[in-house]
């Protein structure tokens, strides 16, 4: 890790973050190499003590443009690599990948990032405290939490929907929503139903994220949507992915009440998202 983690920093210098020596979390700022880049993406890492040799890097990709299809197709390539490497360095193939989706990104008639809604809140230097937030939870919680694919379960069966508890900080609530979940369509139904509730509906932001494990290529399928609030998508599936929740969908409803709650906004998404997942 010692010889993997000076070589990338003299590889891409100012482009390589330490975000914490300690627990080994890194971040990679990666561009598309034009002198004014139109694409670029974060790329944050925390190397496991069994990394390279027995345990994946576990990443989080940060960029307000990148979702659903991007989002998917990019996290399977890492996979990808990651199964052709097993028990190699693999930091650099990740961000020379990455690089290269950007550079054809660019290169490509796809428009520029384009944000359809904005957050409310602008912080300065947010930083990456989302990554420590949570609390490890015990082996059988997260056996709980991993919902098998039952062979006589049809595509247009809505699953059932459990509601967790609110959280309310000066004035802005947040609530969250789970669904066990198998295929795409189910992921679908279930968001169409909640924003059939009308207060859901009126929800500020519904961030959400599902992962979805296939057993014939042994890998997952997976998706976040920020709704507006810029990487918290990601930060959830990054959360989901750590707890190693299999076919599962959550959603977090904000209710914004007009006082600013900077970074705490999202310590309070990942602790509705974690409650309801042990619950």
């Amino acid at each position: 890790q010692i010889d993997e983690i000076e070589a990338l920093s003299s590889i891409y210098g100012d482009d390589w973050c330490v975000v914490d020596e300690d627990e080994k979390i890194y971040c990679i700022k990666i561009s598309d190499c034009l002198d004014q880049p139109k694409w670029t993406l974060c790329l944050q890492v925390i190397l496991p003590p069994g990394y390279p040799t027995a345990e994946p890097p576990i990443y989080q990709l940060n960029a307000p443009w990148l979702r659903g299809q991007d989002y998917t197709e990019l996290a399977n390539s890492l996979e990808e690599i990651y199964v052709q490497n097993l028990g190699e360095s693999i930091l650099y193939l990740w961000v020379e990948k990455i690089r290269e989706v950007l550079i054809e990104k660019a290169q490509s008639s796809d428009p520029e990032p384009d944000i359809k809604k904005t957050t409310e809140e602008v912080d300065e230097g947010d930083g990456d405290d989302f990554l420590l937030d949570y609390q490890p939870i015990q082996e059988d919680q997260i056996k709980m939490l991993n919902y098998m694919t039952s062979e006589s379960q049809e595509d247009e069966e809505l699953p059932p929907i459990h509601h967790g508890n609110p959280i309310t900080d000066r004035r802005s609530t947040f609530q969250a929503h789970l669904a066990p979940v198998v295929t795409t369509r189910q992921v679908k139904r279930v968001l169409e139903k909640l924003y059939e509730n009308k207060k859901i509906a009126s929800a500020t932001h519904n961030i959400y994220a599902y992962r979805i494990y296939c057993e014939d290529k042994q890998t997952f399928l997976q998706d976040c949507e920020d709704d507006g609030e810029t990487a918290a998508g990601g930060r959830l599936l990054h959360l989901m992915q750590i707890l190693n929740v299999h076919n599962v969908l959550v959603v977090v409803s904000r209710w914004y009440g007009g006082i600013l709650l900077g970074p705490d906004r999202f310590k309070h998404i990942n602790n509705c998202a974690r409650n309801v997942l042990v619950e």
